[in-house]
């Protein structure tokens, strides 16, 4: 089943459009705004339509943002019918260009058409939002906005297990166990200094906040 994610600050356009395509055999997530927009993307949605005027974080801007990790189809949908606009929102790496108001089946017709041609990488399954900071599962790669943070294998592989379990705590041991293994040559006093040093990493950007400690029982990933 595709998965369809509607961003759009018009509630009753979000319920519209969730009916409609849900009906269609989608599944369907909903932002009705631009961070909210950026947050939903971790869940790997097959295409995306996306409002151009929100709060907080326009379509423009959203897109942009998104299109550094996410190769799926962005449909814009907007009241703007300017040459210009529709100039930015290709600009910023959509797909489509579709205005208001439209017609469903004319635009389930360009959803379909979208999903068809588009035999997209499927990487962006793999890729997670965390403020400024994202994680590609799948490239092994830590990156604030443009750019990549330099982290060791060690170091990466902590992130990895901490943020795919957003939440849960592990002791030094644990993160010893899962990252060095079992059978390693070393006890666990090692985690403490790897990840100090990448703390201090994700400091230089002002993403530290993501790596928690929990005094006496171990660290965290904090969204």
């Amino acid at each position: 089943m595709y998965k369809i994610l509607v961003a759009d600050d018009e509630r009753d356009v979000v319920s519209l459009l969730r009916d409609y395509l849900e009906l269609s055999g989608y599944c369907v997530f909903t932002a009705y705004n631009g961070a909210e927009a950026v947050e939903a993307a971790s869940k790997a949605p097959d295409l995306i339509l996306l409002d151009v005027n929100m709060p907080e974080m326009d379509g423009f801007e959203v897109c942009a943002r998104l299109r550094e990790h996410i190769n799926c189809p962005i449909l814009f949908l907007t009241a703007r019918v300017e040459d210009s606009d529709k100039i930015s929102g290709f600009a910023a790496g959509g797909d489509d260009y579709i205005i208001k108001p439209f017609s469903l089946d004319e635009l389930g017709a360009r959803i379909a058409a979208h999903l068809r041609r588009e035999q997209r990488s499927a990487a962006s399954a793999n890729v997670r939002f965390f403020g400024n900071t994202v994680i590609n599962y799948t490239e092994k790669t830590v990156s604030v906005g443009d750019e990549k943070i330099d982290l060791t294998k060690k170091e990466y592989g902590i992130v990895e297990l901490l943020s795919m379990n957003m939440g849960q705590i592990f002791d030094k041991e644990r993160i010893y166990e899962k990252i060095w293994g079992y059978d390693a040559e070393g006890d666990s006093s090692v985690v403490a200094e790897h990840v100090r040093r990448l703390r201090a990493k994700l400091a230089k950007y002002g993403e530290e906040s993501h790596l928690g400690t929990v005094w006496g029982m171990g660290y965290k990933w904090i969204k």
